[in-house]
């Protein structure tokens, strides 16, 4: 029977370690309301930042440009993360599935050297092309990839194989069976996939930083306006980028809960 001095320690080791988690977006978020122009000092409740944050242009350019890898590097790993699933869910290899996990564990900064060097030697040295969003896209295509195979293979592993080939005898094409039968019983993996790659897409820096060449996305955005000291308005946009990902993230395990359920 476990004490209750046992149990008060374990509860307060779960409170502790939930405020180790969260006390630090708590404060950035409570101080993008906060007045007063300084980031340390309290000078009341306002909204004014969240003002200055949406009249800021290069603010809205930099969110644009976000908006723009993030949907092409989804599109991108969805089109090409997909079929890769639909192999390992077939070869059944565990050197094929440690193969796909490696792009989800490899430092950023090493992802982000490689494409800098593969991306000047072929496109900017051999093609005269200066890098740019679309080489962002690329970059953030190759490790999303990784991510939506293995959320679609883990919703084959459990799928009815039998109802495809009750839809092939009965005369249908493979394309038509694909669209009918297996995409819909599938789609909530391929959906979660694409959440996730789109929420990690919008948030990382050190890869974009390096393959991005003049253009401006948000994380590098943040980055220039914190070099001299975090702003109010600063506060403000990384609280509106938490929201988003939170929002994604949670659709994105709501999604699953559903798949596992199913």
């Amino acid at each position: 029977m476990r004490s209750r001095g046992g149990e008060l320690s374990l509860g307060a080791l779960f409170v502790g370690t939930l405020a180790f988690l969260y006390l630090p977006i708590a404060v950035l978020v409570g101080l993008s309301f906060n007045e007063s122009g300084l980031p340390t000092a309290w000078g009341g409740f306002s909204t004014r930042w969240y003002g200055e944050l949406v009249r800021d242009e290069e603010i809205k350019d930099a969110a644009l440009a976000t908006l723009v890898v993030a949907l092409g590097a989804t599109t991108l790993s969805v089109l090409l993360g997909t079929p890769l699933a639909f192999g390992l869910d077939r070869l059944r290899s565990r050197t094929l599935d440690g193969l796909v996990f490696v792009p989800m564990i490899i430092p950023d900064i090493v992802y982000a050297i490689a494409f800098l060097s593969a991306f000047n030697l072929v496109f900017t040295q051999k093609l005269g092309q200066q890098l740019g969003l679309w080489s962002v896209v690329l970059a953030h295509a190759t490790f999303g990839i990784a991510f939506v195979a293995i959320v679609v293979a883990t919703r084959l592993a459990h799928f009815d194989h039998s109802t495809v080939e009750a839809s092939l005898d009965l005369g249908a094409s493979e394309l038509r069976t694909f669209l009918e039968v297996t995409l819909p019983q599938i789609a909530p993996g391929v959906i979660a996939g694409a959440l996730i790659v789109f929420t990690l897409s919008v948030d990382e820096f050190v890869i974009a930083f390096f393959t991005a060449g003049i253009e401006v996305t948000l994380p590098i955005k943040i980055y220039s306006m914190v070099r001299f000291g975090v702003t109010p308005v600063v506060n403000a946009l990384a609280a509106v980028v938490l929201g988003v990902s939170i929002v994604l993230v949670l659709a994105a395990m709501r999604l699953r809960g559903r798949e596992e359920a199913a």
